[in-house]
């Protein structure tokens, strides 16, 4: 039997059609892999979203589609409040996990599925998705090769705009459904998780600075798809104190005395999804931006700096291998998705549970989870505080 049609004998589920769970989908497509079975918190939605995106299966709940001896594989792009009990759910009826960021609520739940996963010897993967662009691999290879030479400092900012409004509502807005940390666990998570991996760099302690612009938002009184084609007026909301962070910065100590600052916010206006980074080190330094992915930037002291564009030809070999198009040929947000799943769905095929993962499994998720605990306990303290 062919690779191909090995992958045929997989059978997978989704659980989730918000934004990310058709992005998981067309990924997975793209690999030549088939989706067989969606699952909803209602049969009646699971089987509307199965029939849009031309999936064989519905259910309507996570459960029945954890029943069902044909699904091997699970993807969890459900809200974060639901991430750990279904990880936990999938692991126990022995199905591969790929889990949306955050991997739980706190990190007693996040090193319960660690444990878990190592146990079970499946295969999990969270989705942090960023290390996947061909500039990531890159990036990495110069740093880990000395081409910046010793690291002094990493600096960067993760900006959107989607909440700038005090009308603008989503339920990452709520604890209970997104967790006590917003900007930082939902974007934040990313690029803390990138500059680790580029870097092989730990923090070992933060210093965080937190605001809540909007303290009152307020909220749609009914669900937003009753206001289709209409215009909200006062009366369609409700007033809802905030307790989750807009705005963030941290400041970073990272192993071999590195310092580094991160700055994260949900209300910068003009800023759709911009993740940036600058690593400065003793021989020249580099910076990306996500909104330009195709574009590395190379800072040098004595010589003229340099942009190097996407090209499979220019690349080193990592960064080739997660390069699906030739020079001049963009590649982005979709692509990242498609490559994680590559090598995900490759060390499933293999069937060798001792390998080690060439993605972030759920250990990363639950390092992430012990900075974002540190960070935030800093925000509220107001000191310095050491990540266990």
């Amino acid at each position: 039997m062919t690779k191909d049609q090995t992958k045929q004998t997989i059978g997978i589920g989704v659980a989730g059609t918000g934004f990310i769970g058709p992005a998981h989908i067309e990924a997975l497509r793209r690999n030549g892999l088939k989706v067989l079975g969606l699952a909803e918190e209602t049969l009646e939605k699971a089987e509307q979203k199965a029939a849009e995106l031309v999936i064989p299966q519905a259910y309507g709940s996570l459960e029945d589609m954890l029943s069902d001896p044909g699904i091997h594989v699970v993807h969890l792009a459900t809200p974060n409040y639901l991430h750990h009990p279904h990880a936990k759910a999938a692991l126990l009826a022995g199905k591969h996990v790929i889990c949306e960021k955050p991997l739980a609520m706190d990190t007693a739940q996040s090193a319960e599925l660690v444990k878990m996963a190592a146990e079970t010897k499946l295969i999990n993967a969270i989705n942090f998705n960023m290390r996947m662009y061909p500039l990531s691999q890159q990036a990495k290879a110069m740093v880990q090769n000395g081409e910046l030479g010793d690291l002094f400092i990493l600096q960067g900012s993760y900006l959107q705009d989607w909440l700038l409004l005090p009308t603008d509502w989503n339920w990452r807005l709520e604890p209970d459904l997104g967790g006590d940390l917003r900007a930082v666990g939902d974007i934040g998570s990313h690029w803390l998780d990138l500059l680790t991996y580029i870097t092989g760099l730990r923090v070992v302690e933060v210093f965080a600075d937190f605001k809540t612009f909007h303290p009152i938002r307020k909220k749609p009184a009914r669900p937003l798809e009753t206001f289709t084609g209409k215009m909200l007026t006062p009366e369609d909301y409700v007033d809802q104190p905030i307790h989750t962070e807009d705005y963030a910065t941290v400041v970073l100590h990272f192993e071999n005395d590195v310092r580094g600052v991160l700055t994260v916010s949900q209300v910068s206006s003009g800023r759709k999804n911009r993740l940036f980074y600058e690593i400065s080190g003793s021989k020249s330094s580099m910076a990306w931006n996500s909104e330009r992915p195709n574009e590395l930037w190379i800072g040098h002291r004595s010589d003229p700096n340099q942009i190097l564009m996407k090209d499979p030809s220019l690349l080193v070999p990592s960064a080739q291998a997660v390069a699906g198009y030739p020079g001049g040929h963009n590649e982005g947000f979709p692509d990242t998705f498609k490559q994680l799943y590559a090598k995900v769905y490759d060390h499933i095929l293999s069937g060798d549970s001792t390998r080690t993962p060439d993605y972030p499994t759920f250990a990363d998720g639950h390092y992430e989870m012990q900075l974002c605990e540190a960070i935030g306990r800093s925000a509220k303290e107001g000191n310095w505080v050491k990540v266990e």
